[in-house]
């Protein structure tokens, strides 16, 4: 039986172990040197951007509609299999166009959309203010509707795949790390501090831990194409009752801010707000800056004014691995090793990518999995 270990159990790699374990005939070990989803997927607001994206063709529109189509079978299947409710947003995404902005460009994008099976609505002020009675129109003369986007809350989607892959016969290591590695241009087996694992492939998706756990030489490590940054995000919960239209409660977003519902109440009384985008200084500290949250909530408050009056709850924060000087993901064989496999580096887009970067690792993996 071949034998596939994943290191990192974020949402990617919950996510890889789910889809891999619906193949025959492997066996599947995850470990990570924390519990699951306490990284990047902890501090994630689950906003899933796919079809109100600009992409529209190539691998990243690719990934996004194919993560899209998934999340609709995937997660009431993790539904019925753990017997527990995933919070996930239905109504969609509310993008809000600011004065002087380009509508020509989201009327265009929503014909492509239509011609792709998807849809994309562009509102006028009316239309928007009758839907959403909490937004300030003055200087929101439009907005962009994509209906078929969700949101899910990150960490319970997590948390469901791995349970759901472990009823499949994967086996889950956490608060362990990957201390040693048997190879040569090959990954023979994976030594930690508790236990040894033979190996027939190795998949690194531990975000920005994925860089300690490769087994790679200083000259492939130091690779600028292996070169991942963390940026920081901040966002808030807070309490509001009674905003807006109770029956509809989109995530709206505008100037890259998201008011985001949380679902775990009905009706909604407390939303996220977030996050922030945070780069790193020139000697690498990531320096968590209270004026930054700040400034988003604010942001927040100029489109919808109710929001002065909440209650702040909590701040989190957390941080996204960003691959430099090049796109974000990286998921691609590791050079210099015949049975590696990278996924990692999607920066703000894990969450949303994660049913993609699986069904990319299995088709990395066809002519192995078929032999």
């Amino acid at each position: 039986m071949s034998h596939i270990v994943i290191i990192g159990c974020g949402v990617i790699g919950a996510t890889i172990a789910y889809e891999l374990s619906l193949i025959p005939g492997l066996k599947i070990t995850v470990l990570d040197k924390q519990l699951p989803a306490q990284g990047s997927t902890a501090a994630a607001l689950g906003v899933l951007m796919g079809i109100i994206s600009h992409k529209i063709k190539g691998k990243a529109w690719q990934m996004r509609s194919h993560s899209i189509e998934r999340y609709k079978t995937l997660i009431p299947e993790l539904e019925a299999t753990c017997g527990r409710t995933i919070p996930h947003n239905q109504q969609g995404i509310l993008k809000l166009c600011q004065k002087g902005e380009d509508l020509a460009k989201w009327e265009n994008l929503a014909k492509i959309r239509s011609q792709q099976g998807w849809k994309l609505e562009v509102w006028d002020r009316a239309k928007l203010q009758a839907n959403c009675p909490q937004i300030d129109c003055q200087n929101i003369p439009a907005a962009v509707y994509s209906p078929q986007d969700i949101q899910v809350d990150p960490v319970v989607l997590t948390l469901a795949l791995v349970e759901a892959a472990k009823n499949r016969g994967v086996n889950f290591h956490f608060d362990i790390t990957a201390l040693q590695y048997e190879l040569t241009n090959t990954v023979k087996s994976v030594q930690t501090d508790s236990l040894q694992l033979k190996v027939d492939w190795l998949v690194v998706a531990a975000g920005l831990g994925s860089l300690q756990a490769m087994p790679v030489s200083d000259r492939i490590l130091n690779a600028p194409k292996l070169d991942l940054r963390p940026v920081l995000g901040q966002a808030l919960q807070v309490s509001l009752p009674n905003l807006g239209n109770p029956d509809f409660q989109p995530v709206i977003t505008g100037n890259d801010v998201h008011i985001v519902p949380c679902l775990t109440k009905i009706p909604v009384t407390d939303y996220w707000i977030g996050a922030t985008v945070e780069f790193p200084l020139e000697s690498g500290i990531v320096a968590l800056k209270a004026e930054k949250l700040e400034e988003v909530r604010h942001n927040a408050i100029a489109f919808c004014p109710a929001l002065a009056t909440s209650n702040i709850i909590k701040t989190w924060s957390g941080l996204r691995p960003r691959p430099e000087n090049r796109p974000a993901p990286i998921i691609e064989p590791l050079e210099g090793f015949s049975n590696v496999l990278l996924a990692t580096g999607h920066y703000r887009n894990g969450v949303l990518l994660a049913p993609a970067t699986a069904q990319r690792i299995i088709k990395l993996l066809d002519g192995f999995l078929v032999s």
